[in-house]
């Protein structure tokens, strides 16, 4: 009989708060209705946190959200808000997908898949109805919203994309310019406002795009100094600042009237700029920007790199400016004349008459240093969030330590006169860093009843829930290297890097008692199965063994005494080299010791004499465990190999080459009640956990969900979940399933997965060295789900052709013998459903998501589109999903366009759909302009009806007075 397996799955994923790979956003708290309240709130902050994003309750630390799909297993990379709707965002994945997400749902509206690798930058447009997004691929695509398309592709740049912003102008702005050039749009009123896209790469590029004529219309080299690393674009679109190496900012100013009055005009002068250098600003911090944001009202920016601050400048006012100017002036005239009374020559002063404009100012004159923010880790990204008063400025800053914090800035009034340029003051006002550690996970351990779970990393010791996944203490100790609970669950021991055992009360989070245990880091610890004991060892070549104890202790000035638990050091093991790992037998007869030397070393416990001498691995055993039975142990190494040895004669039964990378964990299943007393996990730095039969030598199943390294991994007492801790910051619980799995199955699995991977890798257009590539490309990426799509429409058109012959010739037979026609062949689908051909082609086309359809029609063979359109052609006339025929029909010209003219007996098909399309366009026309009228007309009585002259009594008699000197006219206002 086929022996079957209990599926293990990813369940529960905390603390984590943000990771490092993605920006962060601050949003306003909508959910307070009064005004005051919303003032005095500190706003949320939706950050990504691995494969998810978290939305966080930036006051009280409360996390109010979490936006996943199950299927998604990428990490997020960037965020954006729409700009029309608040509630909408944006988020681009490491595997170069795109989902729009609605956050008052949290569910996805739409994805998009079009680049090769991770997005770096995504960008709405005013309407918030198209999305522009720039990738690691070098490539930006512009995709529409409301289509759910991707409308082009640009190929400009030559590294990955690192600052993308839309250009548009109002369109009262355009109308306006329309009517002074007379181009008033068309017959019907409709004004085509110019859209242009600015973009900045690594290859220190910085272009304008006319995304109407699809071109670029402009580029620059925007640091002189290697890449370009940020783009900040001013809230008035005037101006914007690119980042590079060495703390260079680049402040460049946007002709964008010009811009807009060029896309209307012909014949445009070549040597015409509308982007223009205006200067360079230098950071105090000499590493690479990687972060440039204007606050929304446009007078302040802020800059970063990756170092602990972040850099507040201020832009000048006109009046500021124009002061700072009359000085400098004056001080060149105070120059000019002394040199005039040295020299007793006449010296020119004309030049200095003329008074410099803002325009002409020296940039360092324009934007000014303002406050240097301290952070208490290394920044990755910052926000703007809204102050409680106009005087206040609040910066959001997310670090790479797993924080959040959120800064208040005093603001500088422009009106109010300073003698001195002193740097305002700063404070964190609020942050979120209870749910998660500031360092790595270095160990975690769980009580004897799989309640609680402890995890240590350097400078703090944290007991979490379980079943809630909160964090019910947090206590301070020093660098952890190893953590276990003691009997009684009340008790935490943590051994860290300088030899110090510490004991921990979880109940008060009060530390009981620091020993001194070792000389060197204590690497491991086991407390012995009988409860009464434990064990150390470390770097300094020993072991060294504990009983608990209660002692009576005096209480200081009185007689009395209070019990007090104490690690009382009993026994000391010498050994040759260091001790990476230490564990008892569950019958308390064996402990064993990995070494630094690649050896394992098996002692009696009683008497502490040598066993078992394991020789084997070619680098030192980082963790091994012992079964339950006191039968196996398995090891596992820096060599990527993991051993499974018998503690009767010291045999190793089978070695084998588990992981990509250095095993820092393996552990049995503590338990034989399912038979799976010999299976063992092993989780390693290639981000991987793997579950293993240790009686058969088999891989049963593998644990993908980790982006960092695993350092920490621990197995419930029950064997139904297991616990990792990962350098992405995040601990993860995996939960046993009832679902069963089959070693066969599995690696059937497996290898289609590869295949599948190499089938649309192959699929993917690389791009020649030698061939010069076009501007603008079709936006389109094949995956295996738009493969299966198209295999379903080339199905469906199989058996959906001679579907249609038969129930053609059976009409023709029914006309001709009413009674006597045979009934037609018909596939079972179709006498299943009881549905026509054309009807269940539809559906399969309809549940294709709109995305990834034009990339489903590009698997269809040449041959397959005259069937396709043999059904287009019925959908036309029997008006069946206009918008999604029209669709199709018109990609599949552009696509087969050469063929399809070269071809005699398309015409008259084209011909057909030609016809039946003008009368259902006319039609829905005809129908939409009814309604239209109809809602004017609606409205026009609305206004009527709604709308009164209002005249005031008091301000009539008061305006009367004044009306005979003309200083104040009488006026009537239309209130709704």
């Amino acid at each position: 009989m086929v022996k079957s397996y209990l599926k293990y799955e990813h369940s529960k994923i905390f603390g984590l708060i943000t990771s490092s790979s993605s920006n962060a956003l601050w949003v306003p708290d909508e959910s307070r209705q009064n005004g005051a309240l919303r003032q005095a709130g500190a706003g949320r902050a939706v950050v990504g946190a691995d494969e998810e994003v978290l939305c966080w309750d930036v006051k009280k630390g409360e996390l109010l959200s979490r936006w996943r799909e199950k299927d998604c297993v990428a990490e997020v990379t960037k965020i954006a808000r729409s700009n029309a709707d608040p509630d909408v965002f944006a988020v681009g994945y490491d595997d170069g997908s795109i989902r729009v997400w609605d956050s008052r749902i949290a569910s996805t509206i739409v994805s998009f898949n079009g680049h090769r690798s991770a997005i770096t930058e995504l960008a709405f447009d005013r309407e918030g109805s198209r999305l522009a997004s720039g990738s690691k691929d070098t490539d930006v695509i512009i995709w529409d919203l409301v289509a759910e398309v991707g409308l082009y592709k640009l190929r400009g740049h030559e590294n990955q994309i690192t600052g993308l912003r839309f250009l548009q102008t109002d369109a009262s702005e355009d109308q306006a310019a329309e009517e002074e050039t007379g181009l008033n749009g068309d017959a019907n009123g409709y004004h085509e406002q110019p859209d242009f896209l600015l973009t900045t790469s690594k290859d220190a590029k910085i272009k304008i795009w006319n995304l109407t004529s699809r071109f670029c219309v402009e580029t620059h080299i925007a640091q002189s100094n290697g890449e370009c690393w940020a783009l900040g674009v001013s809230p008035d679109l005037s101006g914007c600042v690119t980042a590079g190496n060495d703390g260079e900012l680049k402040v460049w100013s946007i002709d964008l009237p010009g811009l807009t009055q060029s896309a209307s005009q012909i014949n445009d002068e070549a040597e015409k700029r509308y982007l223009k250098e205006r200067g360079a600003l230098h950071r105090q911090g000499k590493d690479r920007t990687t972060e440039v944001k204007f606050h929304p009202r446009g007078r302040y920016l802020v800059a970063h790199g990756s170092e602990k601050a972040i850099e507040v400048w201020r832009i000048r006012s006109e009046s500021e400016v124009q002061k700072t100017l009359t000085r400098k002036r004056k001080r060149r005239r105070e120059k000019a004349l002394a040199a005039q009374s040295e020299t007793s020559k006449d010296v020119s002063l004309d030049g200095d008459d003329a008074i410099e404009t803002i325009a002409a100012a020296d940039i360092t004159d324009v934007v000014v240093p303002y406050v240097i923010v301290r952070t208490s880790g290394r920044v990755r990204s910052v926000d703007w969030g809204k102050g409680t008063t106009s005087k206040m400025l609040r910066l959001l800053s997310a670090n790479t330590n797993n924080e959040l914090e959120l800064y208040s800035i005093a603001s500088r009034q422009p009106d109010k006169k300073t003698k001195s340029e002193e740097p305002p003051d700063y404070s964190r006002s609020f942050a979120v860093d209870m749910p998660g550690h500031r360092t790595d996970v270095r160990s975690v351990a769980l009580s004897s009843d799989d309640r609680m779970l402890a995890s240590s990393s350097n400078g703090s010791l944290k007991i979490w829930n379980v079943k809630t996944q909160n964090c019910i203490r947090t206590i301070e100790c020093g660098y952890a290297l190893c953590s276990s609970f003691l009997p009684g669950n009340k008790i935490v021991v943590v051994g860290n890097r300088n030899g110090e055992l510490e004991v921990f009360d979880i109940a008060s989070s009060t530390p009981i008692e620091t020993v001194k245990a070792h000389d060197g880091p204590i690497w491991t610890l086991d407390v012995h199965p009988d409860g009464k004991s434990m064990a150390t060892g470390s770097a300094d070549k020993s072991a060294k063994f504990f009983n608990f104890e209660v002692v009576k202790e005096p209480i200081t000035g009185t007689d009395e005494t209070s019990p007090r638990f104490k690690l009382v050091h009993t026994r000391t093991l010498k050994v040759s080299d260091d001790i990476l790992s230490l564990r008892f037998s569950p019958d308390s007869r064996l402990v064993a010791l990995s070494l630094l030397d690649n050896t394992v070393k098996v002692f009696f416990d009683d008497s502490l004499k040598l066993f078992l001498n394991l020789y084997g691995h070619k680098l030192p055993v980082l963790n091994m465990d012992i079964s339950y039975d006191s039968k196996l142990i398995v090891t596992c190494s820096a060599d990527k190999n993991v051993r499974i040895w018998g503690l009767d004669f010291g045999d190793c039964h089978k070695a084998f080459f588990a992981h990509q990378d250095s095993i820092m964990q393996v552990a049995f299943v503590p338990h034989n009640q399912d038979g799976n007393g010999h299976h063992f996990f092993s989780a390693s730095k290639d981000r991987m956990i793997k579950y293993w039969d240790g009686d058969k030598f088999e891989q049963i199943q593998k644990l993908e969900g980790h982006h960092g390294e695993i350092w920490a991994m621990t197995i419930s007492r029950s064997g139904e979940f297991l616990v990792t801790a990962s350098h992405d910051k995040s601990i993860r619980i995996w939960q046993q399933t009832d679902e069963q799995i089959f070693l066969e199955e599995e690696r059937e699995k497996e290898l289609e997965e590869l295949y599948e991977n190499t089938l649309t890798t192959s699929l993917e257009q690389e791009d020649e060295p030698g061939k010069e590539n076009p501007e603008v490309a079709a936006a389109g990426k094949q995956t295996s789900e738009t493969l299966m799509a198209g295999e379903r429409i080339q199905e469906a058109l199989e058996i959906g052709i001679p579907d249609l012959e038969a129930m053609k010739e059976w009409n023709q037979a029914k006309l001709t013998q009413p009674n006597m026609a045979p009934p037609p062949d018909r596939h079972p689908i179709f006498l299943y459903t009881n549905t026509t051909a054309e009807a269940h082609v539809l559906t399969v086309v309809q549940k294709i998501k709109a995305a990834a359809l034009q990339d489903a029609l590009l698997v269809l063979p040449f041959t397959q589109v005259t069937a396709l359109f043999t059904f287009l052609e019925i959908w036309a006339e029997k008006q069946r999903n206009i918008p999604l025929t029209c669709r199709i029909l018109f990609f599949m010209l552009k696509i087969h366009h050469k063929q399809i003219v070269a071809s005699k007996t398309m015409r008259p098909m084209l011909d057909g759909i030609r016809e039946h399309l003008r009368r259902a366009l006319q039609r829905q026309k005809d129908e939409m302009g009814f309604n239209l009228a109809a809602l004017g007309f609606v409205g026009e009585k609305i206004g009527e009806r709604g709308r009164r002259e209002y005249v005031d009594e008091r301000a009539w008699e008061e305006e009367e007075k004044y009306l005979s000197r003309g200083k104040k006219k009488r006026g009537f206002v239309d209130v709704a």
